[in-house]
């Protein structure tokens, strides 16, 4: 498969290959069929132009492919959040932050990709512009019928599962980075929100968005983190022994699939075979956050507070799945999101005590592998019985692949996933989480277990 971001420059200082044949392979690829629907925007010849620039060769990032989700201003172009609802909107007049970092690091934009309609679900389909397939960026192309790639960063998670970016600058509410990483084959890394600015993107919650990106291993994550965040991550040589590590029971645990449980046991045996002091815990808190959600979420409500007038007018040109999920947050009074952040200041104190005495905590990233697109297919209106069968296996799923990493959001933490399946299986992601600003122990946690488990 295509070599890191990491391995890559090592071969750019050593004069081995050059930003400019780089390019042109991440365009190859982003143009092959594995890369169906995973761009909206492709920008590939003014990428093959700027990547011959020799000032970027100084740079970190040194004239290499970066992709930006379509979620993200770009100066000089539109910002639809993969919706038809905004097309009217005018060009953006800056470039995001996070946009902004990527380019000063010396990164070239090959392409905007295609996300989940306004970035709210976990399945990754969209049904006005399509849905890009699942790729394994460990293997390969994935066997039988195409899965859904995981969202909302769809389009991201293939661009760099494929080869066709080393970077892809996406946004995790309640998953949609590691969702994708997980069902992709990659590694997705959820830095503490605040680290890293959401100005200049379209958001879905304000409380709990975070800018961050996919890479093809745990080094590249480390860098990427780096550029986006303006800070340095502070590396430990401790070995995987030396960290208190935990696997929480209970909800995390609860409706694996036979793919995810038996990736999930293997890594978990082979990390402990490799050192690792690895402790199960109960972890009860966790269970709590269904109750904390009882009279509706900060994406509902936030995201019905941004979108109300527009839905007013334009209510019929959104995914109607979308939508439903928007229209939620109108039944929220101002008392009940008052008493939601109360609850949730509560909750991450009682867990904060519970996880307090370790390094990190292990879980799997998503409880299922990727359903086929075919399955969660929207309603056609041919047959009612059938569109209300796609219409739950979708709510289900959805829920499904949110469930474990919406609580590290909730939980103002960061998380990375890392895939942890072998040749042969359906990708399944590693989740190594933890509470606010333990960003550099999860990093550094991550690249020890991704050595471990490179033999697999």
């Amino acid at each position: 498969m295509a070599q890191d971001l990491d391995s890559t420059l090592r071969l750019l200082h050593a004069g081995s290959t050059s930003a400019a044949a780089q390019m042109q392979a991440c365009i190859t690829r982003a143009q092959a069929p594995e890369s169906r629907h995973a761009f909206s925007l492709p920008l590939f010849d003014q990428a093959a132009s700027a990547a011959r620039d020799p000032d970027l060769a100084h740079r970190p990032l040194a004239g290499l492919a970066v992709s930006v989700k379509d979620l993200f201003d770009m100066q000089g172009l539109p910002c639809p959040a993969g919706s038809t609802v905004l097309a009217g909107a005018p060009p953006a007049t800056h470039d995001a932050p996070a946009v902004a970092r990527l380019k000063a690091a010396g990164g070239v934009v090959i392409g905007r990709t295609h996300m989940v309609e306004f970035a709210f679900s976990g399945v990754g389909t969209n049904p006005h512009f399509g849905t890009p397939a699942a790729f394994d960026g460990r293997f390969g192309a994935l066997p039988g019928p195409a899965r859904v790639p995981g969202g909302s960063s769809s389009g991201a998670a293939v661009s760099v599962a494929t080869g066709a970016a080393f970077i892809g600058l996406g946004s995790d509410t309640g998953g949609s980075i590691r969702i994708p990483a997980a069902l992709c084959g990659i590694v997705g890394f959820k830095n503490t929100a605040r680290l890293v600015p959401t100005q200049g993107a379209v958001p879905l919650s304000s409380t709990l968005d975070t800018a961050c990106a996919l890479t093809r291993s745990v080094r590249d994550a480390v860098l990427a983190h780096e550029i986006l965040a303006a800070r340095r991550v502070t590396r430990s040589p401790a070995p995987l022994s030396a960290w208190r590590l935990a696997v929480p029971g209970g909800v995390f645990l609860q409706d694996l699939d036979d793919a995810v449980r038996t990736a999930f046991e293997r890594s978990i045996a082979r990390l402990r075979a490799a050192g690792a002091q690895i402790q199960e815990i109960a972890l009860p808190e966790s269970a709590e956050l269904s109750g904390v959600y009882l009279r509706g979420s900060f994406s509902a409500a936030e995201s019905y507070a941004w979108h109300r007038h527009l839905l007013a007018e334009h209510a019929a040109a959104y995914d109607p799945r979308v939508r439903a999920r928007i229209a939620l947050g109108a039944n929220m009074s101002a008392a009940d999101y008052l008493d939601l952040v109360q609850a949730r200041r509560a909750w991450i104190a009682r867990m904060g005590s519970a996880i307090d005495g370790f390094d990190a905590l292990l879980s799997p990233t998503v409880p299922i592998a990727a359903p086929t697109i075919a399955s969660l297919a929207p309603a056609d209106g041919t047959d009612p019985a059938q569109d209300a069968a796609r219409d739950a296996a979708f709510q289900r799923a959805n829920a499904l692949l949110l469930r474990n990493t919406s609580m590290v959001n909730m939980l103002d933490g960061c998380a990375l996933s890392l895939p942890c399946h072998v040749r042969g299986e359906l990708p399944v992601g590693l989740m190594v989480w933890h509470g606010a600003l333990r960003d550099d122990a999860v990093l550094n946690i991550g690249l020890r277990i991704e050595e471990a488990l490179q033999e697999q």
